[in-house]
């Protein structure tokens, strides 16, 4: 059997990284390693992990496009449900997430708002589907 087991950001600070989302969205950290280059956040049934770029260059003998805040967002999203979207929202902005669009409500009910993390990885804020 195969499991969706976890996602992997590359980013410029994991620790810098973890503090974010620990502080934008109240995750709390598994681990990070002695090194600083990996970590891991409880989210979940799926684990949320973060490389530095060097890790992650050594592991790619051919490279791969950094994300970065100053070009527009990759076509990829993660996805974190709330209760509350505007609440969120503005925790996450306070913590350092950059706004790309403002809560609406979607024609099937669904209400979605979008930021981008300090790495410029696209993050919807929704609630959940039922």
């Amino acid at each position: 059997m195969i499991k969706f087991a976890y996602t992997i950001l590359y980013v410029q600070d994991v620790t810098k990284t973890v503090e974010f989302y620990e502080n934008a969205f109240g995750f709390k950290r598994k681990f990070i390693a002695p090194d600083n280059d990996y970590a891991e956040l409880l989210v979940g049934e799926t684990t949320l992990s973060f490389a530095s770029i060097t890790l992650a260059q050594s592991n790619l003998k051919d490279g791969f496009t950094a994300s970065q805040l100053t070009e527009k967002p990759f076509g990829i999203e993660i996805g974190f449900t709330t209760n509350n979207v505007e609440e969120t929202l503005a925790k996450a902005e306070n913590a350092g997430a950059t706004i790309v669009e403002n809560p609406k409500t979607k024609p099937w009910g669904q209400t979605v708002a979008y930021v981008r993390d300090l790495d410029g990885f696209l993050i919807e804020i929704c609630t959940a589907m039922d």
